[in-house]
């Protein structure tokens, strides 16, 4: 059996936009591969919890939430009826029946039935918008409806919500009133992403866009509903499979999944790198596709106005009518988004900041190849002006990725590009530039190879252990061997949420040696795992697992809590749902034994020192103030978990939410400065504390009166 390692970024369920064909369909070999799955995972993953009731039952919870996220459609009595089943799903699965997953779609289909019939009932009677009553569109911990009447009454609410939200576009936003959606207005399948045949949708969907843009409210609800039924009545079994085996594999963690032949050939395609689209990286999300990164150097990332949070509902090629991707399984919607070379594809997004999903953008983008060169280390030097004429001369280095050309590498070839070497590079440019202090800018960089990360790492440390690695035989300590230090100055190191995997070994070495002050976010992204490829056979599928983990050297896992900045300096990513800690069944944080290494000395008086000065100059910020007001009220939006659906309210709230679109991850706007780097307020603080660094360091007797 071939097995391919992975050390993703984020979980690889979000895969890049890139070009493919559609795969031959044909017969799955359904019994063998559930059987296979049911005994592999508790042997290969690196937890190697047993294939038990506990394990079923989590499994039938996820499954069910799959396809019911909203609790909308089954009834109490049907989740009843399942739960007799819950404790010996595991037992079944190992004989390779998944009956329970088609009688589970069947009664769904049932209710869906039941459910169209009411929407026809109620859009005909009409709503009362200026009732002050509120609609609970966050119903992950609701309880599914007991009787008919509490059924009828959430869908009244429901169907009411998506009738205010759409009179809300109209009126706000005429210009896109064709792709409007609503978060819990029809994602009653928010996770049922595998079910739909695109080329059966597609056609339906074309055929009626043109038209929706002409439609009443009500109108407009109702065609959204049959699409909806239209998109369920295409499932087809390769789907159903993939859902209900991934709901046993997410049980063990968040990043172990059953990937189905067409999702594999997707997985493939990533990791040969062959990027050509709009450049991110996308997982499943209440029916949509959400951005989680984007990729560094891609046409997304240098356009600027996607940010990860932001739901891709819908897709147009060029000037033609756009098509709704709500519900699409993943791998499809991406085949919709990629697409030729230098072709414009029209995204329809809501928002991060909208959490009521009334407000929808479009965003054009030309699809290009993302080059190796687009997401390359930079450099440039930056002068702090210190008053009274003195200036201070800091190098800044922003590294969006740890990438190699491994093809290159593979034949020998010395001229190989690699982060590290671009790195080195640069470090010796600003050196020669006479720098003071250095700035290693690691915001938004997912990861990439391990390998460059230690070698990056040892740039600025004599030799030692950078990262330990579990796996399920043991621990092994990975060090930089080379002796040489490239550069020994005060250095800081930022980071955010998006900062993850590699980025977060090299953070946490530099952090554990007290070589680098790390300044960012509340913590790193807290990803520590690594991912093992096991293909199952021809059209089988494969299932990914994660195999091993990540500690610091310091014996602390880097899994779920990441890296704890130093100095924090929050962006807005800290409200938002990104981060490990934010999905199901992560793994826990643990620890091992600590690896030898001596730290640097000094650090422990230094740091409080610096927290000091930089709370006081923020503290007279006015950008900075300005920022983390809005920061609260996107926090609050977030906490929120109803919506009014009274129309005044609602066009208040979304007129204030036009205001939260502008925050950027590291970036506070001011309207009137057009200095771009003068925007970013948390790299400019980080200079000020930079300096104040340069001067501690400078002066021993000031790190000695610190201390007393």
């Amino acid at each position: 059996m071939r097995i391919r390692t992975t050390l993703s970024t984020l979980s690889l369920l979000a895969l890049p936009l890139i070009g493919t064909a559609e795969l031959e369909k044909s017969e799955l070999d359904v019994k063998k591969i559930s059987r296979t799955v049911a005994y592999s995972l508790p042997v290969f993953h690196l937890n190697q919890l047993p294939m038990d009731t506990h394990i079923s039952t989590n499994a039938f919870n996820l499954f069910i939430g799959s396809i019911d996220p909203s609790k909308s459609y089954f009834l109490r009595s049907d989740i009843d009826r399942f739960t007799e089943k819950s404790e010996s799903l595991h037992k079944l699965l190992r004989k390779g029946d998944i009956s329970f997953a088609r009688e589970a779609y069947d009664i769904l289909m049932e209710r869906l039935a039941n459910r169209m019939e009411f929407v026809e009932r109620q859009l005909e009677e009409g709503f009362d918008v200026e009732i002050e009553e509120e609609f609970l569109w966050d119903r992950k911990d609701a309880a599914w409806p007991n009787d008919e009447a509490e059924w009828d009454d959430l869908w009244r609410k429901r169907l009411k919500n998506e009738y205010v939200a759409r009179m809300v576009t109209t009126e706000l936003y005429p210009v896109e009133p064709d792709t409007n959606t609503v978060a819990g207005a029809t994602n009653s399948l928010a996770e049922a992403t595998e079910t739909v045949d695109t080329n059966t949708v597609a056609a339906a969907e074309y055929d009626e866009a043109a038209e929706t843009a002409d439609l009443s409210p009500e109108e407009f609800i109702l065609e959204r509903y049959k699409q909806f039924q239209l998109t369920m009545e295409s499932f087809d079994e390769e789907m159903l499979l993939q859902r209900y085996l991934s709901s046993f594999s997410l049980v063990y963690d968040p990043h172990s999944d059953y990937m189905s032949p067409s999702s594999v050939e997707d997985f493939d395609i990533n990791m040969k790198l062959s990027l050509v689209g709009i450049g991110a990286m996308l997982r499943p999300d209440d029916g949509s596709a959400k951005i989680v990164r984007l990729i560094p150097g891609g046409p997304a990332e240098r356009d600027g106005r996607l940010k990860a949070g932001d739901k891709i509902i819908a897709v147009a090629q060029g000037d033609e009518e756009p098509v709704s991707i709500l519900h699409w399984p993943l791998y499809k919607a991406v085949r919709l988004i990629r697409g030729e070379k230098e072709s414009t594809v029209v995204l329809s997004v809501i928002p991060a900041s909208d959490r009521s999903g009334t407000r929808v953008k479009k965003i054009d983008l030309v699809r290009e190849e993302v080059k190796l060169e687009d997401s390359a280390a930079k450099s440039e030097v930056k002068e702090l002006d210190l008053g009274d004429g003195v200036t201070r001369k800091l190098g800044v280095i922003t590294l969006p990725d740890f990438y190699a050309d491994f093809s290159a590498a593979s034949k020998n070839d010395k001229d190989a590009r690699r982060a590290s070497t671009d790195v080195r590079r640069l470090v010796r440019e600003l050196m020669n530039e006479n720098i003071e202090g250095l700035v290693l800018d690691l915001r938004n960089n997912g990861g990439g190879s391990l390998v460059e990360a230690i070698e990056i790492s040892g740039l600025f440390i004599s030799s030692g252990p950078i990262v330990q690695v579990k796996e399920r035989n043991g621990v092994q300590v990975l060090p930089d061997a080379d002796p040489t230090v490239e550069y020994d100055g005060p250095m800081i190191v930022l980071v955010n949420r998006l900062s993850a995997s590699a980025s977060e070994i090299l953070a946490a070495a530099l952090q554990d040696y007290k070589r680098a002050v790390i300044i960012g976010d509340s913590q790193t992204h807290g990803k520590g795992t690594v991912q093992t490829l096991m293909p199952l056979g021809d059209r089988k599928g494969s299932l990914k697992l994660t195999t091993a983990g990540f500690y610091r050297i310091n014996g602390g896992s880097t899994q779920l809590k990441g890296v704890t900045p130093d100095i924090i300096i929050p962006s807005y990513l800290d409200v938002m749902d990104i981060g490990e800690d934010s999905l199901e069944h992560a793994l826990p944080w643990d620890t091992i034994r600590r690896a030898i290494y001596r730290e640097r000395d000094g650090f422990a008086v230094v740091v409080p020192k610096l927290i000091e000065q930089s709370e006081e100059r923020l503290s007279e910020n006015e950008e900075y103030k300005n920022y983390l007001a809005k920061r609260e009220r996107l926090k609050e939006r977030y906490e929120t978990k109803t919506v009014s659906l009274a129309l005044s309210d609602r066009l208040a709230e979304a007129e204030a939410e036009k205001e939260l679109d502008d925050i950027q991850s590291g970036a506070f706007l001011d309207d009137e400065d057009e200095d771009a780097d003068s925007k970013d307020v948390i790299l400019g603080e980080s200079l000020h504390i930079l300096s104040d660094l340069i001067e501690l360091e400078n002066d021993a007797g000031a790190i000695a009166r610190v201390g007393s």
